[in-house]
């Protein structure tokens, strides 16, 4: 056993596995994270009990009548069907007679399981799904193993471990096309293409508009073939393979997707954009007859950009580091790494056009902008690994710029995770715009801890200090700590939390020890 425990404590897999395990547990704060969260989780209730999909109180502001009148939620299918068995074993725990002294209150039992064991599932497969798909790109293990962390500490990925919406289940399908495809190229079993085309078709049940990503798997297939000088024949019968083989598994699941659409709302062909449309029409007549894409292309284009509430170099800053290795390095990539950087930095191009009339093109209440974050994490990992594979060719300045970046990410990071978002959502209101969010964020760490919030005029004056959102901002953003704060748990169990918690941030402190022991950098 002892031997056992001493070759895992040398696996790069097992520790990143681990590590991703303990990352996401520390992070928890028992809460869904966002509005939009804990209304898929109502609709996945509403799968195996009475609940109804919407709550009648939520309404105007969501739902939208379907068949027989109706309230159905708008979104897809996905993230409801991922959190499904986690609801029913939160539900069953919520009901144990030892809770009887807690339930109703917030954050509720069945959230704490749901988030907790999703976020801690995901964090886990995607570390393992990109360490191997790192590995098919020609990484060394040192390498990979970087990316796995650069991607799971270093890019917003760590915020949606901890604010559970549906990123990080959209990223995870996401690189596991991603690495099935290469794997196939390589392997030539349809298997693997059958595991990769299933994983795209699978996100398609969450939101629509990954077919962009889809697009994005079947360029990477390309350009790698075209890199590598396949052409004739050999090109033809790859591209008959994958046509034979993905086509019925995208044709399945956007069935699928048809089938509930007709379903909630009587129609196979239109989307929950032109139903939410329909609706919102009748509630304000005064709506643009553009509703919901009435924004001017330039704003929301280049809002992503270069607004200091949104842009993602200020909430990705690997994502320039990206940019400016593939500036100076090009020419010595390989052809599958040159054939992910195009696809995946064409396909943040592609988000950030196709959200740029949207209505709420920065994603609202988010940290960042959550409809590109997902793009933008692909395209930003790997510059940590691909700063490793030619720092011997870069310039002393490039690396001291770089491993400046990968610190700074790691910071901002950290900081997303310190309070609960709505915080600088609050403060703007007052505050105004434009409002440089990341460093309000570090100035509301700075404030809490010296307690000095209402005396530099960080608190919201208009929200009353009995409000339950006044409770959660105004305390360290993770489970023991909002627990205590609420005051409704025992103190037993804050104690033994708050105890578990810190021997975890010790434990992921010695596993991301002995990952640095096994690198050579």
């Amino acid at each position: 056993m002892i031997a056992r425990l001493r070759h895992w404590s040398r696996s790069p897999a097992f520790l990143l596995g681990l590590a991703a395990f303990l990352g996401a547990f520390v992070v928890q704060s028992g809460d869904l994270g966002s509005a939009d969260s804990a209304r898929r989780l109502q609709t996945t209730h509403s799968f195996w009990t009475p609940a109804p999909p919407v709550l009648p109180q939520d309404y105007p502001e969501f739902g939208v009548h379907g068949r027989g009148g109706r309230l159905y939620a708008w979104y897809g299918i996905g993230q409801s069907l991922l959190m499904l068995p986690s609801d029913i074993v939160g539900t069953c725990l919520e009901r144990l007679r030892m809770f009887d002294d807690y339930n109703g209150n917030d954050p509720s039992v069945r959230d704490i399981f749901v988030s907790s064991s999703v976020n801690i599932l995901l964090n886990v497969l995607t570390a393992l799904v990109c360490f191997r798909f790192l590995l098919l790109l020609g990484f060394d293990m040192n390498q990979a193993v970087a990316g796995v962390l650069a991607l799971l500490f270093c890019t917003t990925h760590l915020h949606y471990t901890q604010n559970m919406m549906e990123n990080n289940y959209i990223l995870f399908l996401t690189l596991t096309g991603f690495k099935f495809h290469r794997q196939w190229l390589l392997t030539c079993r349809r298997r693997d293409l059958l595991l990769g085309s299933g994983a795209f078709g699978l996100s398609l049940l969450t939101r629509l508009t990954v077919v962009l990503d889809l697009m994005a798997g079947g360029l990477f297939l390309l350009l790698i073939l075209y890199l590598e000088g396949a052409r004739g024949s050999a090109l033809r019968q790859r591209r008959f393979t994958f046509i034979q083989v993905a086509l019925p598994v995208y044709s399945f699941f956007l069935l699928l997707d048809r089938l509930y659409q007709f379903y909630r709302f009587g129609s196979f062909f239109n989307t929950y954009v032109g139903v939410v449309a329909r609706d919102q029409r009748i509630l304000k007549p005064a709506l643009s007859p553009n509703y919901p894409f009435e924004t001017p292309f330039r704003v929301g284009f280049l809002g992503p950009l270069i607004t200091p509430e949104k842009s993602v170099f200020l909430f990705d800053p690997l994502l320039l580091l990206t940019i400016i290795v593939v500036a100076l390095a090009w020419k010595y990539f390989r052809p599958e790494v040159k054939a992910y950087l195009i696809s995946s930095l064409l396909l943040l191009l592609a988000y950030i056009s196709f959200y740029a009339k949207y209505t709420v093109w920065s994603g609202d209440s988010a940290w960042g902008d959550r409809y590109v974050s997902t793009a933008v994490e692909l395209a930003a990992f790997i510059s940590v690994p691909l700063l490793l594979r030619y720092r011997e060719r870069m310039q002393t300045w490039v690396l001291t710029v770089g491993f400046g970046l990968i610190v700074i990410s790691a910071l901002i990071q950290s900081a997303s995770l310190a309070f609960w978002l709505p915080l600088e959502i609050y403060q703007m209101t007052t505050l105004g715009h434009p409002t440089l969010v990341i460093a309000l964020r570090f100035q509301n760490i700075v404030a809490f801890e010296m307690g000095k919030m209402d005396k530099w005029g960080l608190t919201n004056s208009a929200m009353t200090k009995d409000t339950w959102d006044f409770v959660r901002i105004t305390t360290w953003n993770f489970l023991p700590f909002v627990l205590r704060r609420v005051g409704e748990a025992p103190p037993w169990v804050v104690s033994t939390l708050l105890a578990i918690w810190s021997t975890a941030v010790a434990m992921l402190a010695w596993v991301l020890w002995q990952l640095r022991k096994l690198s050579h950098y």
